[in-house]
């Protein structure tokens, strides 16, 4: 698997400008399919209050906002930084066929952005988590799923 080294050069450049602009911290990303840059994103987080802007997240809101499907099959997703288990499990459910990175989360940590807890916490036990994780009324949620089996109209993915 080789990458092009224009589109990595692309989220990079996302990056560094998204700091220098104030906007936000220093990630870009770019959905590419065909050789060509479908969609691109940088973090948003602070700037929208919404901690879910990363830049991988909202490259693949852009990308199936533009391709009109919530699947990106036969795209490659070019990141500054190695994906949080977030953004990394935004890519998995979104289908992309590879992710290329710049930095990794070791030198994201060294600037203050450490996700190796989010790895741990996945680890552990759902009663050792960090937040409280507790189950209630599974039969009456189980009615959503009941109704999701039985309907004939529905997309399935």
């Amino acid at each position: 698997m080789e990458g092009s080294p224009a589109f990595m050069q692309e989220a990079i450049a996302l990056a560094t400008e998204n700091v220098a602009s104030g906007r936000g911290g220093p990630f870009g990303a770019v959905v590419v399919k065909d050789g060509k840059v479908i969609a691109t994103g940088v973090n948003l987080v602070t700037a929208s209050n919404d901690p879910t802007a990363h830049a991988e997240v909202t490259a693949i809101r852009r990308a199936c906002q533009l391709l009109g499907t919530f699947q990106l099959e036969g795209c490659e997703v070019y990141t500054s930084c190695e994906p949080c288990p977030m953004c990394l499990a935004a890519i998995y459910w979104a289908r992309c066929g590879a992710i290329y990175y710049g930095n990794s989360a070791d030198d994201a940590a060294k600037v203050g952005f450490d996700d190796a807890f989010l790895y741990e916490e996945m680890k552990k036990s759902m009663s050792d988590r960090t937040i409280p994780i507790v189950q209630m009324l599974p039969d009456e949620a189980w009615t959503s799923f009941a109704a999701w089996r039985d309907a004939t109209a529905k997309v399935v993915y």
